[in-house]
């Protein structure tokens, strides 16, 4: 498959958020309607592109993978087309999150990392579901539960946020920065 791209981006060896930071500095430099490939190796990367894209009115095209490298293809939107970006409102720090979990509070944990992010180190008790597979099963979760949100530093997480509140979740706080900041326990599920 050979794809026309305007504007091909490096954001190999990068972390989350800075595939997604790169690619909007990228996106204001590009004309309606030019593709831009954005190149990773981040695998949180294709669900965050897709969620970012969505929620800016800009068009994910889709992602080929080769060898370890993820190659993610965006349309820009036309001004017709764009959205302005918003951020869930609702958003707590890790110390009060650490509160709610010292103090036995009925807090649901909702890590949106990938299996292996969360396998290296997660919050006891924390729900896995990746920000790509949210959609597929936000039906695991319970309506009525305080939910925190997390991720690695708050991007992913905040689009999780946003998507659990359209689905009528009315209690969802994104917690920021992220896992990346954590001193809280952790527990390990690799073996």
């Amino acid at each position: 498959m050979e794809v026309t791209v305007n504007k091909v981006l490096d954001a190999k060896g990068l972390a989350c958020p800075m595939p997604i930071v790169k690619t909007k500095k990228e996106m204001t430099n590009l004309e309606p309607g030019q593709v831009i490939e954005i190149q990773a190796t981040d695998k949180g990367s294709t669900a965050d592109i897709k969620a970012w894209a969505q929620s800016t009115g800009n068009q994910y095209l889709g992602t080929i993978e080769e060898g370890s490298t993820l190659k993610h293809y965006l349309r820009k939107a036309s001004a017709e087309e764009e959205k302005p970006e918003k951020q869930h409102p609702h958003v707590t720090n890790l110390d009060d999150l650490l509160k709610h979990i010292e103090g036995n509070e009925k807090v649901t944990v909702l890590d949106v990392r990938e299996p292996a992010e969360y396998a290296f180190g997660h919050i006891p008790g924390a729900i896995n579901i990746p920000l790509g597979e949210l959609e597929k099963r936000f039906e695991e979760l319970n309506q009525s539960d305080e939910i925190h949100v997390i991720c690695r530093s708050g991007n992913r997480s905040d689009f999780a946020a946003q998507q659990l509140t359209q689905k009528g979740f009315s209690n969802v706080k994104n917690v920021v920065p992220g896992m990346k900041d954590w001193t809280g326990p952790t527990n390990q599920s690799h073996s």
